[in-house]
């Protein structure tokens, strides 16, 4: 599901404009990004956490040329997945009767 898939989703769903719903997919992307770039855990029950992981600096080597090469400390957004989420993933494969088979279909939204 790419950014504008959701977004066609949440304006069917809740009958908005396009515009509208990618107005919203934004800000809750943004308001993310925001509390991750200041180190905080983002928690959604029953789909995950998002957390940030500090990397310190370290040498590496180039694989073609063997030469050592320093890699500056960074920070990386890291997430896990929830308990309950690979329950509701392996639910939606069992595919029963004239479901089986069908092809893409509309992601289900919690």
């Amino acid at each position: 599901m790419t950014k504008a898939d959701l977004i066609a989703v949440i304006a069917d769903k809740l009958k908005f404009p396009w515009a509208r719903a990618e107005l919203l997919v934004d800000v809750v992307f943004g308001c993310m990004e925001q509390s991750m770039s200041r180190g905080e855990k983002i928690e959604i029950r029953g789909f995950g956490s998002f957390t940030v992981r500090q990397y310190h600096a370290y040498d590496s080597r180039n694989p073609r040329t063997g030469a050592i090469v320093p890699v500056k400390p960074k920070r990386l957004a890291f997430f896990k997945v929830g308990k309950e989420m690979p329950e509701r993933v392996n639910d939606g494969r069992r595919s029963t009767g004239s479901q089986a088979g069908m092809g893409s279909q509309v992601p289900r939204v919690w």
